[in-house]
C-alpha cells in the first residue's frame, strides 16, 4: 500500500468566525488561504475549506448503526488512540454537546473503534474515530 495522499474537502457553513473558532482554535487546525467567502484549514494533513453557504449547512438525517443514529451527511478523521483520548478531554472541556458521546463502538468485534460525533457551529457532524489495532479500519 502506497503512503496516504491529503484528501481535499469542501463543505458548506454559515458563519465564516464561527467556523474559524471552531476549526482553528478549538480543534488546533492552522488556517491555510481564505477569502471573504471561504478559508482554508490543515485539518490533521488533510485539506478543508469552509464555503460560505447558509443554505446548505447543517446535518439532516441520521442511519442506525450499532445502535446509534449517525448523521448520514459526516465528516471527520481517523486518529490515533491516544490523538482521540486527548481531543476528548478537549472537547469535553470546553463543554461540547456530542451527537454521539465517545465510546467503543463494535466491542470485541471486527472494526472495533473509539468513536465520537459532534456538530460544528455552523451544524455540520464530524467523527473523530481510531482503533487500537490500524489493520481493522477495513476489516470486514
Amino acid at each position: 500500500m502506497s503512503a496516504l495522499q491529503p484528501f481535499h474537502l469542501a463543505f458548506p457553513v454559515d458563519n465564516l468566525e464561527r467556523a474559524r473558532a471552531f476549526y482553528g482554535k478549538l480543534l488546533g487546525c492552522p488556517e491555510g488561504r481564505s477569502a471573504p467567502d471561504w478559508v482554508d484549514f490543515d485539518f490533521f494533513g488533510h485539506q478543508i475549506v469552509a464555503h460560505l453557504s447558509p443554505g446548505e449547512a447543517g446535518h439532516r438525517n441520521t442511519s442506525a448503526v450499532d445502535g446509534e443514529d449517525v448523521p448520514v451527511r459526516h465528516f471527520g478523521v481517523v486518529l490515533t488512540m491516544d490523538q482521540w483520548e486527548k481531543l476528548a478531554v478537549t472537547l469535553r472541556a470546553a463543554n461540547t454537546r456530542f451527537v454521539i458521546e465517545p465510546q467503543i463502538r463494535f466491542q470485541g468485534k471486527v472494526g472495533e473503534q473509539a468513536t465520537m460525533f459532534l456538530l460544528d457551529p455552523c451544524g455540520n457532524a464530524l467523527e473523530f474515530k481510531a482503533f487500537k489495532d490500524i489493520g481493522q479500519l477495513f476489516a470486514k
